[in-house]
């Protein structure tokens, strides 16, 4: 039986791939709309290599999302259409970053199938805990992230000052 998924596949990437810039990029944009800037909190490119952290990148193999690219139309190059990444924090915990799926390409389960991966990455790599700071604003993804298991925690983080910000965690342990 084929599902949406059949056709996309999930690469760990490092931080300056020019697939992950493009997504990054559009992720930035979104934040542009949203909150009329960019987000600053800081990012180093190390902390998203393992076992510190990883960045991934889902692609439609399919080839029908492609479009074209910087360099020229993608042909049937598998286009990039969703990311997420992890990264440890001091506490041991990891924290979710940068998730973002393409507007086009949204509604066919690319945050869950980004998500399950970077849990499991994340899990491999000795994880117990994962946390992530998003904002109120973000009453989709905050529902995602319910939906698997996140629960308000604590403010942390870049923005944990901001009265809009939604900080959630889950036990990596409990997943089934």
């Amino acid at each position: 039986m084929s599902t949406p998924h059949d056709s996309v596949e999930i690469r760990a990437l490092p931080y300056d791939h020019a697939d992950v810039q493009r997504l990054v990029e559009g992720l930035q944009q979104l934040y542009v709309e949203l909150y009329g800037g960019r987000d600053d909190s800081p990012i180093d490119r190390s902390e998203f290599e393992l076992p510190r952290g990883t960045f991934a990148v889902a692609y439609d193999t399919a080839g029908d999302a492609a479009g074209d690219t910087a360099e020229g139309p993608a042909g049937d190059a598998p286009a990039p259409v969703a990311m997420g990444a992890w990264r440890l924090l001091p506490d041991g915990r990891a924290e979710l970053k940068r998730m973002f799926v393409r507007p086009d390409q949204r509604g066919r389960g690319l945050s869950r199938l980004v998500l399950s991966w970077l849990e499991q990455s994340a899990r491999e790599a000795g994880v117990v805990d994962m946390v992530i700071e998003t904002n109120t604003v973000h009453a989709e993804a905050i529902r995602l992230y319910e939906s698997v298991g996140y629960a308000p925690i604590p403010a942390y983080g870049h923005y944990a000052d901001e009265p809009e910000t939604v900080s959630l965690g889950r036990s990596l342990a409990e997943r089934d």
